[in-house]
């Protein structure tokens, strides 16, 4: 198949003058097939695209039968055409039908060729349909031609995208265009409807084919030269990072910037008529779509370090040296990669109504502030930034983790529905804002609000919570660039008395560690973060940092009650050694002439399962417990909550769960000492019906569980519950859970679950 005279910088032309004539879609599709096999000498051009059912339509064709147009389909696994779909994989056969993948279709005449070459037409990684050219004599292509095809189906598929050829075939859509329902990890309840705001949105290259390619190369060059020192420069500053696992990351992204066949097919891919943006985009969506395919996790996350190589280098190209996050639309649900706290604070939350991300799991930073903002998350969507683009219908589902983006209207319209659903439940709810929350048999259950930011106290007023029974303070150290001051942190616990009044408050001193690095200081390389450096032990080892905090609590809270909770106390010495800087702070405080809080209490968070078997202790040392059902859940059954494969392996309510609340809450009421329940699932209304039963009466929990709590408790007779969960546990296994009795017992008497 050797080029025609000009070769392919003058197909590009001719195809931007095609794409430029005042006709009819099908008339433009079926001049570009004309041009295509007119300048590569071939006696067969067909354009194949996805519909909105997966399959493939033959849409125009220069040598085949006309008459197969938007007859011939096929489905995605189905012949050579489906195969380069699947593998989004160029393919060049001299026999086509000695393939075992070689499906005849006898409506296209196709029986007298035998050389054949198709590719796929790839956007943001995804393949939008297949470009074939076909040869009777059998021949082999060369890697020019193959790639000279590539770079005409770049055009192709911009074509495709913009949508306009989806009128030429009734139900035919095209991959970028077409509905796509995705499953993720839910992260902050609710459901929200809107349009897609790409956090870093893709670049839109709107000009394609290069005028002067001289001139292409010479920008491309620069752009790559510009790029390469200013990783170079990140990289030899470190911004403060050591030589650890941080500053190889940025080796990594240096050795990407000057990987010889990364900038040798982009040249190459100028060399062919692209202007230079239009070449970047074109190599990295080659890359995306054969790494997407890879099983390999390792390989899969470097394709986040070409997308951001890449996304640099288009942003120099086209003049936009960041993202302008300004003039958010109303509706707007943000598509991230990832997105950090600081970054979700910086939109207008008024217009915000959800957050999809490619990463981050239910503990991550970004599910911790979405759910305080009550903006609806679902996490882990495959390549949810290359599935939209801006402006895309999109819904997404907190509750299931489902992701629906370019939704039919009858999707939208169920969605709805259940959001009007939602709506009137919540209504119900708030008409209990201010009914106590007393069991039929006379229990008074206390139901507290968790938070961690000032926006989080107004949901006080709305819910009817009595109090804030966590609040957690690490929060004002994530988001900010750097320490926070003593003043800083001062001025944060004032508003926090000041936004709850007499409403009582507990503080949990900083929970830094784990998942939680701070931005400004170096990562640590740990083995098992979670039972690493973290939360109290930070404190007791640096106690500089916990002592500047309790200043500030101690301070703030002048003149009225104050509880702290320290977390992560794995002994009762470190509770106590913890107790002993409060009490040096407090007579620091005195001498210099501070008012003192009017009351301080101190409590121990219930998280590592030593504490079990220390529990009459910790109980009579401190002032209060509040069990951390979270990681007391993980580390009691060594289950990585982040973990997909084995999350889900226990049941809270289990035998071997169940006992160790019982315990915690028999000890605790003992000892005179009160506990609460302040992880997820005290927040779950059959959850916490359980452990209501087994004695628990105070819970924390996120502002959208109180009202389904609430509701629950009006309707439940604790000592009823009480009774079946002791029945039941002298009956069940470990492995066996009391789920099923409790569930029949709510439905029975009309408990809401």
């Amino acid at each position: 198949m050797p080029a025609a005279p000009g070769g392919p910088r003058l197909l590009l032309r001719r195809l931007r003058e095609a794409m430029a004539e005042p006709v009819s879609p099908q008339q433009r599709l079926d001049r570009i097939v004309v041009l295509i096999a007119a300048n590569v000498i071939a006696e067969v051009c067909s354009v194949y695209v996805v519909r909105d059912d997966n399959t493939l339509e033959l849409f125009a064709t220069e040598g085949l039968n006309r008459d197969a147009v938007h007859i011939t389909r096929m489905r995605a696994d189905e012949g050579l055409v489906g195969l380069i779909a699947k593998t989004a994989e160029p393919l060049a056969l001299s026999d086509a039908q000695s393939h075992p993948s070689f499906s005849y279709r006898p409506e296209t005449g196709e029986e007298i060729y035998h050389a054949f070459l198709g590719v796929p037409l790839l956007r943001a990684g995804n393949t939008l349909g297949v470009l074939v050219v076909q040869n009777k004599t059998y021949r082999v292509y060369s890697e020019e031609e193959i790639e000279a095809l590539q770079t005409t189906a770049m055009v192709l598929a911009e074509l495709i995208a913009s949508g306009e050829l989806q009128a030429l075939s009734p139900g035919a859509g095209t991959a970028a265009r077409r509905p796509v329902s995705q499953r993720g990890v839910a992260l902050a309840d609710g459901i929200g409807l809107g349009h897609v705001v790409l956090h870093e949105p893709r670049i839109v290259v709107k000009t394609l084919i290069a005028e002067n390619v001289e001139r292409e190369v010479e920008r491309l060059e620069s752009a790559i030269e510009d790029v390469r020192s200013a990783i170079d420069e990140l990289v030899e500053r470190g911004d403060g990072l050591s030589s650890g696992e941080s500053r190889e990351i940025l080796e990594t992204v240096r050795m990407f910037a000057h990987d010889k066949g990364w900038l040798r097919r982009m040249r190459e891919a100028v060399q062919s008529g692209l202007t230079a943006e239009a070449a970047v985009e074109r190599v990295q969506s080659d890359n995306r779509a054969r790494m997407l395919r890879q099983s390999d996790p390792y390989l899969r996350d470097r394709l986040h370090d070409l997308d951001d190589l890449a996304n640099r280098l288009l942003r120099r190209l086209v003049g936009q040296e960041g993202r302008n996050g300004d003039g958010l639309p109303e509706n707007a649900i943000l598509v991230a990669r990832s997105m950090g706290p600081a970054a979700l604070l910086d939109y207008d939350r008024a217009r915000l109504r959800g957050v999809v991300l490619e990463e981050g799991g239910p503990t991550s930073h970004i599910a911790i502030v979405a759910r305080a903002l009550g903006i609806p998350a679902v996490g882990e969507i495959a390549n949810a930034t290359g599935l939209c683009d801006s402006g895309d219908a999109i819904i997404v589902d907190g509750l299931s983790g489902e992701v629906q983006i370019r939704p039919t209207p009858e999707v939208e319209a169920s969605y709805a529905e259940m959001v009007r659903l939602r709506a009137r439940r919540q209504e119900q709810y708030r008409a209990l804002r201010d009914v106590p929350a007393v069991t039929r048999d006379g229990v008074k259950i206390g139901l507290h609000l968790n938070a961690g930011l000032l926006v989080d106290l107004t949901h006080l007023h709305e819910t009817g919570a009595e109090g804030v029974g966590l609040f957690r303070t690490e929060l004002q150290f994530m988001i900010a660039e750097r320490m926070p001051s003593a003043a800083e942190q001062q001025t944060l616990y004032e508003a926090v008395y000041s936004a709850t009044g007499d409403l009582p408050v507990t503080i949990r001193t900083l929970d830094i560690g784990g998942d939680k690095i701070l931005p400004y200081m170096p990562a640590l390389e740990e083995e098992n973060p979670a039972l690493g450096w973290r939360a109290i032990r930070i404190g007791l080892d640096r106690p500089a940092l916990l002592r500047v905090q309790l200043r500030a609590l101690l301070k703030a809270a002048a003149g009225r009650p104050i509880k702290i909770m320290f977390p992560m106390v794995a002994t009762v010495e470190e509770f106590v050694r913890a107790r002993d800087i409060v009490e040096r702070e407090k007579a620091h405080l005195r001498r210099h002439g501070y008012l003192l809080p009017s009351d301080c209490r101190l409590g121990a968070m219930i998280e590592v399962p030593s504490l079990l078997f220390q529990i009459d202790e910790i109980a009579r040392e401190a002032d209060f417990l509040s069990v951390g059902s979270n990681d007391l859940m993980q580390f009691l059954f060594a289950v990585d909550r982040e973990n997909r494969r084995v999350a889900n392996r226990f049941d809270p309510l289990c035998g071997a769960a169940m006992r160790a609340f019982r315990l915690i809450a028999e000890r605790a009421t003992a000892q005179g000492c009160p506990a609460t329940v302040c992880g997820e699932i005290g927040g779950r209304p059959l959850e916490a019906l359980a452990l209501i039963g087994l004695g628990f009466r105070d819970f924390s929990m996120s502002p959208a569980s109180i009202g389904p709590v609430k509701a629950m408790v009006l309707s439940a007779d604790a000592g009823e519950v009480s009774q079946l969960i002791e029945s039941e546990l002298a009956r069940v296994t470990d492995g066996a859970s009391v789920r099923p009795a409790l569930a029949a017992y709510a439905k029975a008497n009309g408990v809401p679950i």
